[in-house]
């Protein structure tokens, strides 16, 4: 892999990730955050359909099967819908972390070919944060989750207020987000992407 650039390099003064007293256990199942979210909703007839799980420390592992709607050459998943799946489950350590942030710079490595059918064993961790900068790292294996690295990727994420998808999101979609009686997919609705 090659070296991350010097943005998702942790500067001086980072420290090391803590998980909140309140994150989830190690093993449970993260769940969708939104319900029409493409890399992980429910809702989403071609979405990813990407189940995560907490892992220990502030890390999370997940899973990705390939369909023939993420083609990108015949046969083999498009590399946009990959980078997708480790945006989703980096995304997915915020929420061990218990803050709401977005992705503000990923950077990925295609080692190999992803055919279709293939399940895509994803495993991340955050390296260390600084300020509102998280710095996290992934890497998704095929043939189980051992098996040959496939994909890896390097991340920034940046803690963000509730405003920022208030002001940046449809409003037909904030407000019904917004409405659903569970406290906790409200919460959690709003935990990445820009």
């Amino acid at each position: 892999m090659s070296a991350p650039s010097v943005s998702l390099k942790p500067p001086a003064g980072a420290t090391p990730p803590q998980r909140h007293p309140e994150a989830p256990a190690p093993g449970e199942l993260l769940g969708s955050h939104y319900d029409q979210c493409f890399g992980c909703g429910g809702d989403q007839p071609h979405g990813l359909h990407l189940e995560a799980r907490a892992g220990e420390g502030v890390s999370v592992t997940a899973e990705f099967t390939v369909r023939p709607a993420h083609q990108g050459a015949p046969g083999l998943a498009h590399g946009g819908v990959l980078a997708t799946a480790l945006d989703e489950t980096l995304g997915s350590l915020n929420w061990l972390l218990r803050v709401i942030a977005v992705t503000g710079r990923l950077e990925t490595d295609f080692v190999r070919p992803v055919p279709v059918d293939t399940v895509l064993h994803l495993d991340a961790r955050v390296t260390a944060v600084h300020g509102r900068k998280i710095y996290s790292s992934a890497v998704g294996r095929i043939g189980g989750p051992d098996g040959p690295v496939a994909v890896r990727a390097d991340a920034l994420f940046i803690e963000v207020k509730v405003d920022h998808f208030i002001e940046h999101g449809r409003d037909q979609d904030i407000q019904a987000a917004l409405s659903d009686p569970d406290q906790v997919k409200v919460a959690r609705a709003f935990e990445v992407n820009p």
